[in-house]
């Protein structure tokens, strides 16, 4: 499968929710399969909180593949033989779209903890600049996980007349208190780094790796199920000449300082907080009812929830379509079992796949 990957610049800024504005801004993207003459096999993938543009395939730059790379791809249930698929970093991310990590050109230094707040509307409305960039009047399909599953959601009550179908996997209209909860003692465990000198470490030349890689841990606890987590590990001692550092005992600890390890390499501290922050934030319903936002919905509905999923369980999927089916909102909701807690929206399984190729090709 070919990749396309390109850094499309938008000259005419964007004003954001927090009432700051970007005057230009970037976004990185990759695309697979051929959009056709009539530009109706366009499908629009937005990423969850740590994902990023490269959605699926081997990055020859990286060596590493796709976090969807499971659900697209030639003859996947998202079939790159029949559909071209975009997907871009998020604004305020840290993998080539304007972030914390990018210049501010005001300024001519690092935006760093001064990058303005941004939220799931303004990766929507930034999303739909990249639409209008590429010529596409109507996304056969918006979907998502996790956070991504928030973007689709926001995409159908945003712009109704640009999409035709959106998937909503794994998702919720609004975060929980308990979600918050677990995303701020993230947050504080980077804030406490001896590193992270208040947002600026760039410019002291440093990272809180520390924090980050805890952060990650807790994270990754919360993505797994009980179930997988003893399936997967139990209480079986790691062994000796394959222990990370000498403190570890247990294979799930040795696995939880591996992931943390491995985060902290690789993504922004800064992008970190600002991305959990418009998690947290997100609310479908903060102006109004979650009937009244869904009545403005003209596309079909998808929702799959999963039930080893304790993060975002599958009564938050039910929830959105309760609410669609209340305004006649054309939703179809499906739970399944998941043997991966939350981030069993990230692999393939038969049913999984079937059902998400027979609403993308039903008509």
């Amino acid at each position: 499968m070919k990749i396309n990957k390109e850094l499309i610049h938008f000259n005419e800024g964007l004003d954001l929710e927090s009432g700051s504005r970007l005057d230009s801004f970037d976004l990185m993207i990759e695309s697979y399969g051929q959009l056709n003459e009539d530009k109706s096999n366009a499908v629009l993938i937005c990423h969850a909180f740590s994902g990023d543009h490269h959605a699926a395939g081997l990055d020859p730059e990286s060596g590493g593949i796709g976090w969807w790379d499971n659900i697209i791809g030639p003859d996947k249930a998202i079939d790159t033989n029949k559909y071209f698929v975009v997907c871009s970093n998020n604004l305020g991310g840290c993998s080539g779209s304007t972030g914390p990590t990018s210049i501010n050109q005001s300024t001519g230094k690092v935006y760093g903890k001064d990058f303005p707040i941004v939220s799931v509307v303004d990766w929507v409305n930034s999303q739909k600049l990249l639409t209008d960039f590429l010529g596409i009047t109507k996304w056969h399909f918006v979907a998502g996980g996790s956070l991504g599953g928030m973007q689709a959601l926001q995409w159908s009550i945003s712009f109704p007349d640009s999409l035709s179908k959106a998937g909503i996997f794994a998702a919720a209209a609004k975060s929980s208190t308990q979600n918050i909860a677990m995303n701020e003692v993230s947050r504080e465990s980077i804030r406490k780094d001896a590193n992270f000198f208040d947002g600026n470490y760039i410019e002291k030349n440093t990272k809180p790796r520390n924090g980050l890689k805890a952060a990650r841990m807790l994270g990754h606890i919360t993505y797994l199920s009980e179930r997988h987590m003893n399936l997967k590990f139990g209480r079986k001692f790691q062994k000796a000449d394959s222990k990370l550092s000498g403190e570890i005992d247990y294979e799930v600890e040795n696995y939880l300082q591996y992931k943390g390890e491995k985060f902290s390499d690789s993504f922004d501290a800064n992008s970190y907080i600002l991305m959990t922050k418009a998690m947290d934030n997100y609310d479908a319903s903060a102006s109004e009812s979650l009937e009244d936002a869904m009545s403005k919905i003209l596309c079909r509905l998808l929702i799959i929830g999963f039930e080893s999923d304790w993060l975002y369980p599958p009564e938050r999927g039910k929830e959105i379509q309760l609410a669609g089916m209340k305004t006649n909102v054309n939703c179809t909701y499906v739970s399944l079992p998941g043997e991966q807690g939350h981030d069993s929206f990230l692999f393939a399984s038969e049913k999984y796949d079937e059902i998400i190729k027979s609403f993308i090709e039903s008509r």
